[in-house]
């Protein structure tokens, strides 16, 4: 344990010195921040750290840089999904690279300038997303690939072709993607307070995007069987269940962990 809001779960037999081997994993949350170490030739998940409850994700990244080994090794590659209000899915027919600069008119908030692609060709949309200014700072820690928040979701999505509604939950935030015939509906990401607040988000979505009860739920995150959230989506749905990867991906050091906890953050592993 790293204290009373992280923990740091290492597999015994890892050697640093091993790291040009592996891929790290790091997912920033708005009030989260967790990251894997997994090695891409015996496929098992060496690490993982996880902190919730953060004041700022971002900023917790730079605290954990000037302090952690494991961020500094250097790594065969290094992903890093970022959340951001700053963004805007572009179908592929209508994106062009020489005018990405154009779509920043339409981001919410301030923002560094520098401009991302992640690219959903499975969906047939480009994600162009900006970061704040420190967020920016931090995550060029090392020359990896940036991706925006919901990409390990996505890359689970990729997977379903029935109707489904899938939610990452951190301790105090919601990300959600929507499905129907194999194409994104509806994707975002909302800070909750309490469950009063979630159910009023989840009651929104199912007016508007006139999602009934046999739609299937996925959940992956901090959440249980029986919580406050789980019950919730009881009063809704018919048909919920927990997301976990479905990869070769060795994950005994998580064993005793929910396998679901960490299904978005390893997902990261299967982004191009």
């Amino acid at each position: 344990m790293d204290n009373k809001n992280s923990i740091l779960l290492i597999d015994p037999t890892f050697d640093p010195a091993s790291a040009p081997s592996c891929n790290l994993l790091v997912k920033v949350g708005s009030k989260s921040f967790s990251y894997a170490i997994v090695n891409t030739e015996t496929k098992k998940v060496n690490a993982v750290f996880d902190e919730q409850e953060c004041e700022n994700g971002a900023k917790k990244l730079i605290d954990r840089l000037k302090t952690d080994i494991y961020l500094g090794l250097p790594y065969q590659e290094v992903k890093i999904a970022v959340h951001t209000p700053n963004s805007i899915a572009i179908p592929l027919e209508l994106y062009t690279a020489d005018n990405l600069s154009s779509n920043a008119q339409f981001f919410t908030e301030n923002h560094s300038g520098n401009l991302y692609v992640a690219h959903q060709s499975h969906f047939g949309f480009n994600t162009i997303f900006s970061l704040p200014t420190n967020t920016d700072e931090a995550i060029n820690f090392a020359s990896g690939k940036k991706y925006h928040e919901n990409a390990g979701l996505l890359a689970l999505a990729e997977q379903m072709k029935e109707t489904a509604l899938v939610l990452d939950f951190t301790v105090g935030s919601l990300s959600i993607i929507y499905l129907n015939n194999n194409q994104i509906i509806f994707q975002q990401s909302y800070e909750i307070d309490d469950i009063q607040e979630f159910n009023y988000y989840l009651l929104v979505m199912i007016n508007q995007l006139n999602i009934n009860a046999s739609c299937n739920i996925y959940l992956t995150g901090i959440v249980h069987k029986n919580d406050e959230k789980y019950n919730c989506l009881l009063k809704y749905f018919n048909t919920i269940q927990f997301l976990t990867i479905n990869n070769s991906l060795d994950q005994q050091v998580l064993d005793d962990m929910p396998a679901h906890y960490y299904s978005s953050l390893l997902a990261l592993y299967q982004c191009g």
